[in-house]
């Protein structure tokens, strides 16, 4: 089984404490975990709904970015990632200069990011965006983010529906290349279909169904196909328990996922740490010592 795991920390749950933020993620670090994942929402109002579930407007979503900024500067080697930042509602000139930045400054490890649509209509009008043209303009801005990371000191044009630039210069360049990977997330047949035109991987959230799923990851290749892409080029992330025995992930492992992530069910971090060191076992991650003396999860 060839399969990566990441671990995403929910602020809206376990809060905003900076010393326990930066603890949970050098512990994760230490267990032989890829990356931390981080998710997105800019405002919410009373009343907002996810599909069934109505959201507290009260909770406390971070900047996934500034965060990670924050999460870097305190580990080593773990990668950085959203799940997912809420692109149509970020300006690409102003996120291509943000990203690279984060890049540059971790020395390559802001390599997770996964972008998404949006589903809640109130936070796209609060922030001038056109609901329903969402789709389209997280497409561009797809474009817009490679045009920048790729252009040189001659400069960069793009003309689109939303963006339009001559002679734009964006520096620094993310750390040792001129593009950084973005997965699409979503659970969708558009982003499906957006992951296989425009993204490096997929990583749908959602309740589908085994069929279904496997159906939307069958179109995600085609579309690669399609768009004249080399399909095995794609990574395939998936959600899963913290918990879940060996069998299942070898399950997922076949259907062709090369990324697992999960999220601490506890909600103290001793049984956090707990939870993510029974896992490393588990599955043989590359667990880090600590140093001497040193108690689990601090620096």
């Amino acid at each position: 089984m060839i399969v990566k795991f990441a671990i995403s920390y929910n602020t809206p749950l376990y809060g905003t404490d900076p010393d326990r933020l930066v603890a949970f993620a050098q512990h994760a670090e230490r267990c032989g975990f890829e990356g931390l994942y981080l998710p997105d929402h800019i405002a919410l109002h009373p009343g907002a709904k996810v599909g069934p579930i109505e959201l507290d407007p009260t909770l406390a979503f971070v900047d996934p970015l500034d965060t990670l900024s924050f999460v870097a500067a305190s580990t080593s080697s773990l990668l950085l990632g959203t799940g997912v930042l809420l692109l149509p509602y970020r300006h690409p000139v102003v996120l291509a200069k943000r990203l690279a930045t984060i890049d540059q400054l971790s020395r390559g490890r802001m390599r997770l990011l996964t972008v998404g649509l949006g589903a809640l209509p109130g936070e796209a009008e609060a922030l001038g965006v056109d609901y329903r043209s969402r789709g389209r303009r997280a497409d561009e801005a797809i474009q817009v983010l490679r045009a920048l990371w790729s252009g040189g000191a001659d400069g960069t044009e793009f003309h689109g529906e939303f963006f339009d630039f001559t002679g734009l210069c964006s520096y620094p360049k993310p750390y040792g290349t001129t593009e950084l990977p973005v997965h699409i997330g979503g659970s969708s047949l558009a982003a499906a279909r957006r992951a296989g035109r425009h993204g490096d991987g997929w990583f749908p959230g959602g309740m589908l169904a085994p069929l279904e799923r496997a159906r939307q990851w069958e179109l995600v290749r085609d579309t690669a196909i399609e768009a004249g892409r080399d399909p095995a080029a794609l990574e395939y992330t998936r959600w899963g328990s913290i918990d879940m025995p060996t069998e299942r992930a070898e399950g997922l492992a076949s259907q062709g996922v090369t990324r697992i992530v999960v999220g601490a069910s506890a909600s103290e971090p001793a049984r956090q740490f707990d939870e993510m060191s029974k896992l490393a076992e588990r599955f043989g991650l590359a667990v880090r010592p600590g140093r001497a003396g040193e108690e689990p999860g601090h620096a």
